[in-house]
């Protein structure tokens, strides 16, 4: 459940530090104001939210597929045996 908040939400920030990596290389202050306009900011939100959008799509693309059915999880004998593909 971690994985599917995680990976769109360092897709989406991923923008954000790499200015502030480019600000640190250019000698300037990543935490001032100054460096953080509207403009910049709009940019920034904007790349990342098509970098989260797109991230969706390519995992959905090239995620992993099961073939078979799923057996759900059930009890045989008072063992729980768990769910699996056959």
């Amino acid at each position: 459940m971690l994985r599917i908040i995680w990976r769109p939400a360092v897709l989406f920030l991923l923008p954000f530090v790499l200015y502030a990596i480019l600000l640190v290389l250019r000698r300037a202050t990543p935490l001032a104001w100054r460096n953080w306009g509207q403009g910049t900011l709009s940019t920034l939100t904007l790349v990342g939210l098509l970098a989260a959008v797109l991230g969706f799509f390519l995992f959905g693309v090239f995620a992993e597929r099961h073939q078979g059915a799923y057996v759900p999880a059930h009890v045989e004998n008072g063992v729980v045996i768990p769910g699996h593909m056959e």
